[in-house]
């Protein structure tokens, strides 16, 4: 166990060293993280396939619970439960177009963590920086519970719970809890709990910042306390059931699914629960008591509960949906926290999307009419009409408006036509058109992973400790 402590004092110095501008010391919020003698408890595993790339190296470094696809290194680093997926790296031979360059890639890329914390927390697709396109790190950082890291090259930096970075490359900088930052290059900045944050430069600038009194409600976090608030209490009333799921060696999924679809054995599928043709189904997602369509999918740490999903909707990273009925082609962003009641269900119109880390939380029925755009807190009628948009109406947009909390600056049309164009991405990703010739994606390439378990030391001074193993074809 010395070791493992080692390892964590090495890695807490190296973060505060690289925030020491704000006066930021990491012990208080990262000592109470995860219970040293826990990291010793859990096996880490990793997927085989044909379709993906077998390359790992993992070097002084605790994996427990953690998952790994694709080419990843881990290096003095703590990674407890999460889910590394490199299934989307950029391959030798291809061309990384960004910013008007296109680069040709002379190896395959790899995520890299070193020297960093990660709890809890999903890392997924390749990184959008051109200045290192082979090479997706993630060092010398802390991520606590619920966080996404998506395509985001990382270094020095803190995250608190349920904080998502997508496609933006940051260094030294703190994020709030339930904060979500899409800005593209980030340096240098302490965010507050609740913004979101969303940029093009010389496009559009997307800001919301929930109200401080209103958000700890959900979530909660201070120096010396562990996460708490609704959310939290969400997700651990479920905790049970992931752990009689990964305390089995092989299990089945308990519903019929078809052949073009694929449910991954470490998700949970619970009593009245159905898929349909083309459909995905994560590691650590949650379904209970709900109809997916055709080519919906649920992504890592999502909860899809008594509702129903018409087809092709994209439940993004962390999303958690009860009590809802919602039509074709929704998103509903990373972190969203969608809660109806069973006598006052939500209601979501076909092509709307919902932002990354929205929360609709009503009591009373609520209908979203299609084609909306929705973000913030909205507890019910009053809220939503501040707090949502047509997209018709956006798209008219030029130069800026503001609506409640929300400030927007730029192309209304931009903005839509780039989350479009994203939603389009994904479906056609994750195999959502599969005609049985073509379109092809994760739902028909991941019907065959294998996993394959690895464990820690079990006493000693290395006890926690995982040993240095190179997995290579």
């Amino acid at each position: 166990m010395k070791a493992l402590e080692r390892l964590f004092e090495r890695i807490a110095q190296r973060v505060t060293i690289n925030l020491r501008e704000f006066g930021f010391d990491v012990h208080p919020y990262a000592e109470q993280l995860v219970p040293f003698e826990k990291l010793s408890n859990f096996y880490g595993f990793y997927g085989v396939s044909s379709q993906h790339p077998l390359d790992f190296k993992f070097l002084h470094s605790n994996l427990a619970g953690s998952y790994f696809l694709g080419k990843c290194r881990t290096t003095n680093s703590i990674v407890y439960k999460s889910d590394i997926r490199g299934d989307e790296l950029k391959k030798k031979g291809e061309v990384f177009k960004a910013q008007g360059f296109q680069i040709p890639l002379t190896r395959d890329e790899g995520i890299r963590i070193e020297d960093s914390f990660l709890v809890k927390t999903l890392v997924h697709n390749h990184s959008h920086d051109p200045e290192h396109p082979e090479r997706f790190p993630i060092c010398n950082t802390i991520a606590c519970r619920y966080c996404n890291i998506h395509g985001s090259p990382m270094d020095g930096s803190f995250l608190e719970p349920f904080a998502t970075i997508d496609l933006t490359t940051m260094n030294d900088c703190i994020v709030g809890a339930f904060s979500y930052i899409q800005a593209g290059e980030v340096h240098h900045l302490r965010i507050a709990p609740g913004t979101i944050w969303v940029k093009s430069p010389g496009r559009f600038n997307f800001l919301y910042q929930y109200p401080k009194d209103s958000l700890i409600r959900y979530v909660q976090f201070a120096p010396g306390f562990p996460a708490k608030g609704q959310l939290m209490n969400f997700v651990r009333k479920r905790k049970e059931d992931f752990q009689r799921v990964f305390a089995t060696v092989n299990g089945e999924a308990g519903i019929t699914v078809p052949g073009s679809a694929s449910v991954d054995r470490y998700a949970v599928i619970k009593f009245k629960t159905s898929i349909s043709d083309n459909v995905l189904v994560a590691q650590r997602a949650f379904l209970e008591n709900s109809r997916l369509g055709k080519g919906a999918n649920a992504q890592e740490n999502c909860y899809i509960i008594s509702s129903n999903l018409a087809g092709y909707d994209v439940t993004a990273h962390g999303a958690k949906i009860v009590e809802v009925d919602m039509g074709e082609m929704v998103f509903v962003g990373f972190n969203s926290f969608l809660r109806g009641r069973p006598d006052a269900r939500l209601a979501i119109g076909r092509d709307s999307i919902i932002m990354p880390h929205t929360i609709i939380d009503s009591d009373q029925p609520l209908h979203i009419p299609d084609g909306s755009l929705v973000w913030g807190l909205v507890t019910g009628p009053e809220d939503l009409a501040k707090n949502s948009i047509s997209l018709e109406e956006l798209r008219g947009i030029e130069g800026g408006f503001s609506r409640g909390r929300l400030f927007f600056e730029g192309s209304g049309s931009n903005f839509v036509d780039a989350f479009c164009q994203r939603i389009q991405h994904i479906l056609e990703a994750n195999g959502a058109f599969y005609d049985g010739n073509s379109g092809r994606g994760h739902a028909q390439k991941n019907q065959n992973i294998s996993f394959n378990t690895i464990q820690p030391y079990s006493e000693g001074a290395l006890k926690g400790m995982f040993p240095t193993i190179d997995i290579l074809p």
